[in-house]
């Protein structure tokens, strides 16, 4: 069966939530990353991989464990329940997103965009340079389309940006890859009339 079609909403992916809210008995802060992120922000109308940072190790301990209390099970490299089996639940704990790891806990201020809080859960979305580096790191196609999605809802300053991801950058085991993601990324920002002369310039330079 093709898989491909299924695909979380914004208001399907807040009422998981709400139900989760409302069974628990602790609190715990949740950040979305990746193309949730962008689905909570309207940028994207739905994502197939559900991706959460729980800053909080303790936090993201229990939560798992409660997932797996109310029938969550291990599948595709996170959780799944029968009654969503084409939805992957994935996390992250500390401040480790995919293979990147942040310069700053996604909890401290001006780090998240703040989506909704219930009783119990707190829900923001990684802010948007984080939001960019971390999709361009991979250097997907995917990512490279969403990441040019948002800087054309959004407003991202690219200098701001860039010294954000040369910064960690210079934390990854491979900084020389990621920077030439980053430039590729670019070049298709100033194919697209996105990005100055002076900047294009200026990041090239990094080579």
């Amino acid at each position: 069966m093709n898989t491909s079609q299924y695909r979380i909403s914004k208001d399907r992916l807040l009422k998981t939530l709400e139900n989760w809210d409302s069974l628990m008995n602790f609190k715990v802060n949740i950040i979305a990353c990746g193309g949730t992120a962008l689905t909570l922000m309207d940028i994207k109308e739905s994502t197939k991989d559900v991706d959460f940072i729980v800053p909080i190790i303790s936090e993201c301990e229990r939560l798992i464990k409660f997932l797996r209390n109310i029938g969550y099970v291990d599948g595709a490299g996170g959780l799944v329940h029968e009654n969503d089996p084409f939805f992957i639940y994935q996390f992250w704990s500390g401040a480790n997103v995919f293979t990147t790891e942040l310069l700053n806990s996604p909890l401290n201020e001006g780090q998240n965009i703040p989506i909704r809080k219930w009783k119990k859960i707190y829900l923001g979305a990684l802010n948007l340079n984080d939001l960019i580096t971390t999709k361009i790191f991979r250097g997907t196609g995917v990512d490279i389309q969403d990441c040019l999605e948002v800087l054309k809802k959004k407003d991202v300053d690219p200098w701001r940006l860039y010294k954000h991801y040369k910064e960690t950058a210079d934390y990854d085991i491979n900084p020389d890859k990621v920077m030439i993601n980053f430039i590729n990324f670019i070049e298709r920002l100033y194919s697209e009339g996105l990005a100055t002369d002076e900047f294009l310039k200026e990041v090239m330079s990094c080579r």
